[in-house]
């Protein structure tokens, strides 16, 4: 038996932005092939960071520790999407994200897929960890 997903709490997500469906991302099922959606939540990731704390990557990079990635439902190629983000953890040099792709046929929307990451904060010059720094720390988690 498969355990309910508890829905997330979208009042909790302060960062979204639209993504674009191309043609090619389209598989022979007529669906948004498995392998792009990691490419779709690069995209949001990316502008996250860029958007939210003007994380500046050629400094302190941003690498992926670990993503896990559930498909909920199929995405089409006449579906509206856009992508939540938000910052659940912080650590050191580590942080996680929550990611949501959301559809927006009709007149509600749809959550289609989620993901979570652990992102590692990273010395450009050497690529080991280094603390995330406090400038943009400040800003990942919701004040309150």
């Amino acid at each position: 038996m498969t355990p309910k997903l508890t829905p997330p709490n979208l009042d909790l997500f302060s960062f979204s932005c639209d993504l674009q469906i191309r043609f090619s991302d389209i598989d022979g099922y007529m669906h948004v092939n498995n392998g792009v959606y990691y490419s779709y939540f690069e995209h949001a990731r990316a502008l996250y960071l860029y958007q939210t704390c003007g994380w500046n990557v050629m400094e302190i990079g941003t690498v992926v520790g670990k993503t896990t990635i559930e498909y909920i439902k199929p995405i089409h190629l006449d579906d509206e999407l856009s992508c939540m983000v938000r910052c659940t953890r912080l650590g050191n040099s580590s942080f996680d994200l929550e990611q949501l792709i959301m559809s927006k046929k009709g007149d509600g929307t749809t959550i289609l897929s989620k993901c979570n990451t652990v992102m590692v904060s990273v010395d450009m010059k050497t690529m080991k960890p280094t603390p995330i720094p406090e400038a943009y720390r400040s800003k990942l988690l919701p004040q309150g």
